[in-house]
């Protein structure tokens, strides 16, 4: 099964907390920024939601 990998950028994370809000699963907050739990995943969940709803688009998500 192929790895899903997460890149998210945090310097641009304005820590508004939609994705810990979708995907609670894999994401949390850390002081004033989201971080993910995992950054390689077998299944995407709602991680894919949680990039989506991100306002500033810095959740990327890649097959690995």
């Amino acid at each position: 099964m192929a790895k899903i990998k997460i890149i998210h950028d945090v310097e641009a994370c304005i820590g508004c907390g939609a994705c810990a809000s979708v995907c609670p699963d894999n994401w949390e907050m850390k002081g004033a920024k989201s971080k993910p739990k995992k950054t390689e995943v077998a299944d995407i969940g709602c991680n894919q939601e949680a990039a989506d709803v991100c306002p500033v688009q810095c959740i990327k998500i890649k097959k690995a």
